[in-house]
């Protein structure tokens, strides 16, 4: 066939390369020919090689479009390769599978550092996807942070916390990275998972989701729901002495108290130690095999703990170290038991006995501040007819002591009942160490009467006043989000945006609070500076029933309709406010910073408490062990426990030149 008119030589080209079809590859296949690993973003450079992590390869290649599977889960510890392998995925769709895709992460900015991290390295990196996506620099050319266009596709990266991004287009693929760390909600929308996942309707039996997340909470992970509605894949490995298949179990791991150098895996059919030297080739010869049948029978998945991380990533003995250093800490056991172990933790809720901690009050004047105390927070609950009110002080590692509880008889509808909370933010306490302090945040409920809350915290400023609403669920790492904005009602009249919002996930301070008041005071003769990081202290004058509403609710596993679990707190007995207003407290503390503060800022605060004034001091000369129920005067301007810079003095004033 003879073409004679120019561009002919090009169309027959392009015709001739659209008949050839393409080489069948599976994900891993097409990795360990075209990925190339930057030093941006990973700890081994160079060619992909699927040989250096064997368990990742049937995974992998399940999220090829010839697999059957729809849904591809993957619980797992941290560092095992999750990340990559979707990286893997989403090059193959740019090279050879083209089609609309999102990848979401947590947050949006989570989702603009794994663009930059991981999505351009993948592409600068890798020959075969240069020449699919333009370069970000060129015009018009389709390749931002959060979108990168391909010929036949996009990939549109978002985060959890964006309905927009969610629900923005149909979509073929879906990564759902660490979803264990989405918030419950997209901008009060629904269950991000959810909104996502409704964007592969479209594509019917064709569509792929990859959900990959560290697990969290047992009853409210959503990968431990996800991997157990699937056929719970386990890797099985040899044992390199008996041959014996198996899958391998943190209990199995032994070595010599306090010598975790001499960790070695226990074979559960011939007893014999295995080495780490041995896990190479254990890996090499390890297969999947699932354990359970489905619920979901296009979902498949797989569960993988950091004792199969290859050899010179993390070892044996690591894991064993790290198992030693966490024993003191529940939180940190229960990092080990997500990260390492890639299980969830199964939150303790029963209530700690009110009668030992009752018995366990110490002496010091109400009113007053121990040594340790370096700030304080308040906590407000709203009431049909008063406001409880507690003052809690905060010192190192979050020890805290309880200063002061307060009932301001009245309901929200009482101007009065707010007079009384305004004066109340300009109380000082002293200290035992003769300084004032001030309440440095209040955390005030909002869910009962909240156009009034907003009114009052309005007119006070929202330095020191912070209206708080409840949120379900658990989030250790963000507990608490906003400020959001929120219309408020001031002498009848409506001010569009006119109060700032926080969020608060009670769930996980409350757990925290029933932690700290499990742990044990020291038994020495001195426990200055010994007590346990968290510990709350009480004092003597507390009575049974407040610490009975200390712990009045207990933390229990429901069911949902669809038949999955999920920790609800509920109450023990009908008063729970003193709990309520300790958890708004603590929110307070953590906004204010406490939970983050570097050294410095502590330092800071203890040099502040530690400038004695004597007159100050004289208001408390009665001491720690009185027993006065007398409340000292409150003091005109606080002298210790600021949290903000101090101002300068004084005002820089620049003079013109052009002025005589």
């Amino acid at each position: 066939m003879q073409l004679d008119f120019d561009g002919a030589d090009d169309l027959l080209r392009a015709w001739t390369a659209g008949l050839t079809p393409d080489p069948d590859l599976t994900v891993s296949a097409w990795a360990d020919r075209h990925r190339v690993l930057s030093l941006r973003g990973a700890n081994e450079a160079g060619p992909w090689r699927t040989s250096r992590t064997p368990y990742l390869q049937e995974l992998m290649d399940a999220l090829s479009p010839r697999h059957p599977a729809q849904r591809v889960v993957f619980m797992k510890g941290s560092q095992l390769g999750a990340s990559e392998s979707g990286c893997n995925w989403i090059g193959y769709v740019i090279h050879h599978a083209p089609g609309p895709m999102l990848a979401v992460q947590p947050s949006v900015e989570l989702a603009k550092r794994f663009s930059q991290q991981r999505i351009d390295p993948l592409i600068e990196e890798s020959p075969s996807l240069r020449e699919k996506v333009a370069p970000a620099r060129s015009r018009d050319s389709g390749n931002t942070v959060l979108s990168k266009e391909f010929p036949g596709g996009i990939l549109v990266l978002t985060g959890a916390n964006s309905a927009v991004g969610l629900r923005s287009m149909p979509v073929r693929y879906l990564f759902l990275d660490e979803v264990d760390a989405y918030p419950p909600s997209a901008d009060d929308e629904g269950d991000p998972v959810a909104l996502a996942e409704a964007r592969t309707r479209t594509f019917s039996w064709r569509r792929k989701v990859f959900l990959a997340s560290t697990p969290t909470i047992k009853g409210l992970s959503r990968i431990e729901r996800e991997y157990e509605a699937s056929d719970q894949r386990r890797f099985f490995v040899p044992c390199p002495h008996c041959g014996e298949s198996q899958s391998m179990t943190f209990e199995r791991l032994r070595w010599q108290k306090g010598q975790p150098e001499t960790a070695a895996y226990v074979c559960e059919a011939c007893e014999r130690p295995i080495a780490e030297h041995h896990k190479t080739m254990m890996l090499e010869k390890g297969e999947w095999r699932p354990t359970a049948v489905p619920v979901d029978p296009l979902s498949i998945g797989f569960h993988l703990s950091s004792l199969y991380s290859p050899v010179g990533w993390l070892s044996w003995e690591r894991i064993a170290r790290e198992w030693e250093l966490c024993q003191s800490s529940d939180e940190a056991k229960r990092s080990f038991i997500n990260t390492v172990l890639g299980e969830t933790w199964a939150e303790t809720g029963e209530a700690p006995d009110w009668l030992r901690l009752y018995e366990r009050r110490e002496d010091w004047r109400i009113g007053t501040v121990p040594p340790g105390g370096l700030f304080l927070t308040a906590g407000a609950d709203v009431q049909k007819d008063r406001i409880e009110v507690s003052v809690w002080a905060w010192g190192r590692g979050l020890e805290s002591w309880l200063i002061d509880h307060l009932v301001i008889d009245g309901g929200p509808g009482e101007a009065a009942t707010w007079t009384r909370l305004s004066v109340l933010l300009g109380e000082t306490w002293p200290h035992a160490f003769g300084v004032r302090l001030g309440l440095a945040r209040l955390g005030i409920d909002s869910g009962y009467e909240a156009p009034a809350v907003y009114a009052w915290a309005r007119r006070q400023g929202w330095g020191q006043v912070l209206p708080i609403k409840g949120a379900e669920g658990f989030n250790r790492s963000a507990p608490v989000s906003g400020p959001t904005h929120v219309d408020a009602t001031e002498g009848g009249v409506k001010i569009r945006r006119g109060a700032r919002l926080w969020t608060v996930a009670v769930a996980t301070f409350k757990s925290e609070t029933y932690r700290f008041l499990r742990s044990a005071a020291p038994t020495g003769d001195d426990p200055i500076d010994r007590y346990p990081a968290g510990f709350i202290h009480l004092p003597r004058q507390v009575d049974a029933e407040w610490v009975k509403q200390l712990v009045a609710e207990q933390l229990v596993t429901v069911k949902t309709k669809r038949g999955f679990s999920r920790l609800e707190w509920q109450k023990l007995r009908e008063r729970n406010e003193v709990l309520d207003c300790r958890v708004y407290a603590r929110a307070a503390a953590w906004i204010a910073g406490a939970d983050r503060w570097p050294e410095r800022k502590w330092c800071e605060l203890e040099l502040q408490v530690n400038v004695t004034d004597p007159v100050a001091a004289g208001e408390i000369q009665a001491g720690p062990h009185s027993q006065t129920e007398s409340r000292a005067p409150a003091a005109a301007i606080p002298s210790a426990g600021r949290i903000c810079p101090v101002p300068r003095r004084g005002r820089r004033v620049f003079r013109s030149s052009y002025m005589s």
